[in-house]
């Protein structure tokens, strides 16, 4: 996600330092696109207007805001610090305290969405931190979105996780007895995805999900990973999410049958023929 993003960003004139820990894919990336190579995060942010970060978790996000060679200790006082990563809304608020400008941006929209500078982000974050950060998100995303405070943009994704997974499971169920009833399944679905029924689960995925194709997207890895925070963060605030749970188990099934790097709507293969 963080390649093409930094993509946008170039396309639109900036100058960009690039850090990876794979230091291969950071060198590919300015042998295409321009830039230079940082050696660590700190060096990344040293000088700089803005520093992004795309990683995989709070551990990650951590180390390379706090840790040993961090952005955050290198960075100017008047730079703004957006983290697109999903992480937990405590960890958010620990980044937002620890500097003036900082943005909890999850996104939605996937590889694609990335790919295209078509992103949904929603963020959470002072005002004077937004208006820093959303002229230059503004390169790869088609909808930006100040949800709140700090905090508020991963909890929004959170919210957008747990829509998602409940429509999946109703998909899969649905796609399940469509076949079940021995029905056409693309008339099926051009009877119902004009109607109350339609998703964009269902206009992307159902019919590679009838083809057992499940190699277009956001990892189960990533989603039960994501599921968590949701999970967590609902025992603080006394949330209920049943349905949520329920999924978040299934999935844990279909990555006891292989499917941990599928994309979501492998959730289907759980249910039988």
């Amino acid at each position: 996600m963080g390649a093409p993003m930094a993509r946008h960003l170039a396309a639109a004139g900036h100058q960009l330092s690039i850090y990876n820990r794979t230091r291969d894919k950071a060198e590919l990336w300015v042998a295409r696109n321009g830039g230079s190579v940082a050696s660590n995060p700190a060096e990344a942010a040293t000088g700089k207007d803005a520093v992004f970060a795309c990683v995989g978790n709070d551990y990650d996000l951590l180390a390379v805001t706090l840790g040993t060679d961090g952005a955050f200790a290198a960075m100017r006082d008047d730079a703004v610090f957006v983290d697109h990563t999903t992480v937990s809304a405590d960890l958010a608020r620990r980044l937002a305290s620890a500097r003036a400008l900082v943005v909890d941006a999850p996104v939605s929209g996937g590889q694609a969405g990335a790919e295209n500078g078509k992103l949904a982000i929603m963020c959470g974050g002072s005002p004077p931190a937004m208006a820093a950060a959303e002229p230059l998100m503004a390169a790869y995303a088609l909808r930006i979105v100040h949800v709140g405070g700090p905090g508020a943009g991963q909890q929004t994704k959170m919210v957008n996780q747990i829509a998602i997974t409940g429509v999946l499971q109703g998909l899969s169920e649905a796609l399940r007895f469509a076949q079940a009833s021995e029905l056409d399944l693309a008339k099926v679905f051009d009877a119902i995805s004009g109607g109350a029924a339609q998703s964009w689960q269902m206009v992307n995925r159902w019919e590679t999900m009838t083809k057992d194709q499940f190699d277009f997207g956001f990892a189960i890895d990533w989603m039960r990973k994501d599921l968590g925070l949701a999970l967590d963060e609902a025992r603080k605030n006394g949330a209920t999410l049943p349905v949520t749970a329920m999924v978040d188990q299934f999935y844990a099934e279909v990555q006891k049958m292989g499917g941990a790097r599928q994309d979501t709507s492998a959730l289907l293969r759980r249910i039988p023929k």
